[in-house]
């Protein structure tokens, strides 16, 4: 019963996002509707949004995971739930020819406009996938870096996503994610709604309970903090939420290799990568 439920919620969140892809009006979902300007409040610059193709930008994000990244040249980068591919062309451009990016995203729509946007700029090191982000189309230990925005809070299976993270990062690879965090109890009309769970609310864990399962995983080095400027996003994504949800940065590291000891833009400086 448990893994029909789970089909059931991914078939309510594929049919939304696949709206959002296809460009529909009505759009309610996630931060629809902060591209560009919005993204800026997300943590994006300008040189971000022009150096992207046309229409990667959907405004869907909560955060910006490229901040806490510190990607590398030549590193392989996976984004999980992709989207038209935002990060993953920005990711793209940091790890450069020698590197690689990822996309994964379970809506055939999402990815068909990503696969788009990359070919009309020839972004050759880019591959979009199609896929389940608990059940991931990539390599045991193939990953330096998983990016991920506004996504993770989707998923009805939580556990398996990290798990599934785990298993595709290197040694001593990392985590960078931006997404919702529940900072209280929501009422029931708020955490029962589709919509809000679609609109990146009612899907929310709290910070222990993510913690917990990042531990459990397998990760070391977590960390969990609400982005500054936080109830300002959540509310542009859905009016009233900031009461009970938050952006925030998450971070963990899988022990191993001779990464750096540290992540983050506060970060020391980053040591020979063992990759």
């Amino acid at each position: 019963m448990e893994t029909q439920k789970n089909d059931e919620v991914r078939a309510q969140v594929r049919t939304a996002y696949a709206k959002v892809a296809r460009g529909q009006d009505g759009c309610s979902i996630g931060c629809c509707g902060t591209e560009g300007g919005g993204s800026m409040l997300l943590g994006y610059t300008t040189d971000d949004l022009s150096s992207v193709p046309e229409g990667a930008d959907l405004g869907l994000g909560c955060g910006n995971p490229q901040a806490i990244a510190a990607l590398n040249s030549g590193e392989t980068v996976l984004d999980l739930g992709s989207g038209a591919g935002f990060d993953c062309f920005l990711a793209a451009k940091r790890v450069g020819r020698t590197g690689r990016v990822i996309g994964v995203d379970m809506t055939p729509e999402m990815v068909a406009k990503a696969r788009d946007n990359a070919r009309r700029v020839e972004a050759a090191n880019v591959d979009f996938r199609l896929g389940e982000i608990e059940h991931l189309p990539v390599l045991d230990a193939s990953i330096d870096a998983i990016l991920s925005n506004c996504v993770i809070n989707l998923s009805p299976d939580k556990t398996a996503v990290f798990r599934e993270a785990f298993r595709v990062l290197k040694p001593g690879g990392r985590l960078a994610i931006s997404d919702v965090i529940a900072t209280k109890p929501m009422p029931p009309e708020l955490s029962k709604s589709m919509e809000a769970y679609t609109g990146c609310v009612a899907g929310a864990a709290s910070a222990e309970t993510l913690r917990s399962m990042l531990t459990s995983a397998g990760f070391d080095e977590v960390s969990i903090r609400v982005r500054e400027g936080s109830g300002a996003i959540m509310e542009q994504c859905m009016p009233g939420s900031s009461e009970y949800v938050a952006s925030a940065t998450i971070e963990g590291r899988k022990p191993g290799g001779s990464a750096r000891s540290c992540c983050g833009p506060s970060c020391c400086e980053p040591k020979e990568s063992g990759t």
